[in-house]
Order: structure tokens, then sequence, then C-alpha cells
């Protein structure tokens, strides 16, 4: 997948993801095969892939406690990233960022950086004024948001499994104030 066309960010309702499921299916397929430490290990099929977007996802973002912005290069899904702010009544000022998805053929073209922003003045407008996340420790997301001004926390040691090897990885604790 290789494009030169511009990077559109969009927020995807339940009826949206419902008719894309496939091309969101291949997104996070593309990813987890690529060793993305986003919850998933091998083997994994694409029809792993759409029931997470059709068990998970859609019912999230139905119900309102979940937000998906997908990001396009013209009509093709080229990444993805969900702001979960389903909190307790004394945790209504933070969010959390889960799941940042660019498919591995586009990456280093600024999209993750455009869903990010995109995310976070999401989550102003939703009143959130802390967001949170994990990565896997060392991966390339990790330096992506400290650029991004994302602080670490802290390290939990064998926190997930490899999504390859049988081996368990840290995981390192991040956040932001906005």
């Amino acid at each position: 997948m290789t494009t030169d066309t511009a990077i559109t960010v969009a927020t995807f309702s339940a009826v949206d993801i419902a008719g894309h499921l496939g091309e969101l299916g291949l997104l996070l397929h593309a990813c987890v095969h690529d060793g993305a430490s986003i919850g998933f290990i091998l083997p994994y099929t694409t029809d792993d892939s759409q029931a997470f977007w059709s068990r998970k996802v859609l019912p999230a973002v139905r119900d309102g406690s979940r937000v998906l912005l997908v990001a396009r290069a013209g009509e093709r899904i080229t990444g993805s990233v969900q702001l979960n702010y389903d909190t307790p009544p004394n945790q209504y000022h933070r969010a959390e960022v889960s799941k940042l998805l660019v498919h591995p053929e586009i990456r280093r073209r600024g999209i993750a950086r455009a869903l990010m922003a995109e995310l976070e003045l999401l989550a102003r407008q939703l009143g959130r004024s802390l967001l949170t996340l994990d990565t896997r420790t060392g991966d390339a997301a990790e330096p992506l948001y400290t650029s991004l001004g994302y602080r670490t926390a802290g390290v939990i040691p064998g926190y997930c499994r490899d999504p390859f090897e049988d081996r368990l990885d840290p995981t390192t604790i991040m956040y932001k104030r906005l």
C-alpha cells in the first residue's frame, strides 16, 4: 500500500464500523502480523480481527463509551486509534488511549501524529484533562508518544506476551496532561 493522497481523520460511528469491518479487520491483521503488541498473538486471522471490531469496538462506540478515529488516504483506511472514556465518577477528567494502528506499508508519514492530535482535541472537547496509555517497553511507539508529550509513569515487567515468541514483555505506562 503506497499513497501520496492526503490523509484525513474522521470519527467512525457504529454504522461506519459495521460498514467497514472488512477493511478495519485487514488493518488490525496487518499490524498484528507486523509485530504490534496490541493485545493479540499469533496465530491471528482476519476473522479474529473482524470479531474484535464487531464484538469489542462497535458495541462500545454504539453505547457512547468509546470513540474510534480512522485515518484515510482517499477512501482507503490507513490507521485508527480509540479513546475510551468510560470512567468511574471520580475519574471523569481522564480517558485512555488504545490501539493506535497504522498500516505497516504506510508508516512514517505522520498518520499516527494526525490521529493522536485529533484524539487529544476530542478528549478536550469531552472535558478530559488527562490521557493514559500503555505500550510495550522499547517498542517503536514509545518514542512517538514521548515526542507527543507523554511522560512515563512506570514500567511493569512481564506484562504481556510477545506476539511471536513465547516470552513476556514489559509495558510502559504513560500519561499526558492536556
